[in-house]
This record gives C-alpha cells, sequence and structure tokens, in this order.
C-alpha cells in the first residue's frame, strides 16, 4: 500500500536503480519481530496533564475498539503482531511504562517528566495507511472519559 509522498518518491528512486520495497510487515518469514510502524501521539492533555490516571484512562480507552484499530493499521498484520519479539498479540490489548511488548508503550521519558508527553501505539504495520492511522488514534483519544 503506498500511502504518501515519501512512499512514492522511494519507489521512484527504487525503480531507477532496478530494486523495489516490499512494504509487507513480515516479508520474510521466520521467527523475527516483522516491520511496523509505530505510532507516536500526543495532545494538550497529554503533553500538560501530569497525571498517570489520565493517561490510564487514556490507554483504556483503546481496550474496547482494539477490533478497530487492527482493521486499519495495516495488512497480515497478524504474522507481526504474535505476541512474541516485542509484539503484543494481535488479539490482546495491553500498556506499560517502557514496555516494547505493549500494544501501547508509555515512554519513561513522559513518566519522568511527570507524566507529561506521548504514548507510542506499537500496532501499526509497516503497511498501514498512516492517515488511516492517526484518524482511528484522534477518535479514540477523543473518546476517552478524561
Amino acid at each position: 500500500m503506498k500511502c504518501g509522498l515519501q512512499d512514492i518518491l522511494l519507489d521512484r528512486l527504487t525503480e531507477d536503480h532496478g530494486y523495489y520495497i516490499d512494504y509487507h510487515p513480515k516479508p520474510v518469514k521466520g521467527d523475527w519481530n516483522g516491520s511496523g510502524m509505530h505510532a507516536n501521539f500526543s495532545n494538550t492533555l497529554l503533553r500538560t496533564c501530569g497525571s498517570k490516571e489520565i493517561y490510564e484512562k487514556v490507554c483504556e480507552a483503546f481496550r474496547s475498539v482494539t477490533k478497530e484499530h487492527i482493521e486499519v493499521y495495516g495488512e497480515f498484520n497478524d504474522q507481526r503482531l504474535t505476541g512474541l519479539h516485542e509484539t503484543a498479540a494481535i488479539t490482546d490489548f495491553s500498556y506499560g511504562v517502557s514496555d516494547r511488548g505493549a500494544s501501547i508503550r508509555i515512554p519513561i521519558i513522559t513518566v519522568e517528566q511527570g507524566w507529561k508527553g506521548w504514548l507510542e501505539d506499537r500496532r501499526p504495520a509497516s503497511n498501514g495507511d498512516p492517515y488511516k492511522i492517526a484518524g482511528r488514534i484522534v477518535k479514540t483519544v477523543k473518546s476517552a472519559k478524561v
């Protein structure tokens, strides 16, 4: 899936040299983590709240819409999100501080700055459409009961 200008430019560059880019999240089968497109996100609330409880409420808003997120996070993502290799299973949802195996990672720097910063959704695949991913994340964050 081609998503933006950068993808078009990369494709044109590789064509000129007889190569191609494979955006598949697991282009080579095997015992490895695959290729993801983590989505870091924040808003005024996350950058200023200073509250672990608010961060947890925002994260919890993602739990009930796990399926809706996975639907726009890229094709063949089930081959990458196995629960192994620093990924949560595609059917599960989790979050945690500095947890590279969680669905959503709360960066340690966010905690060290007094719960002011951003979150990282680690589930999007390398072939996901960043606009659909961002739209789904914004919708979920806006629905959080904070």
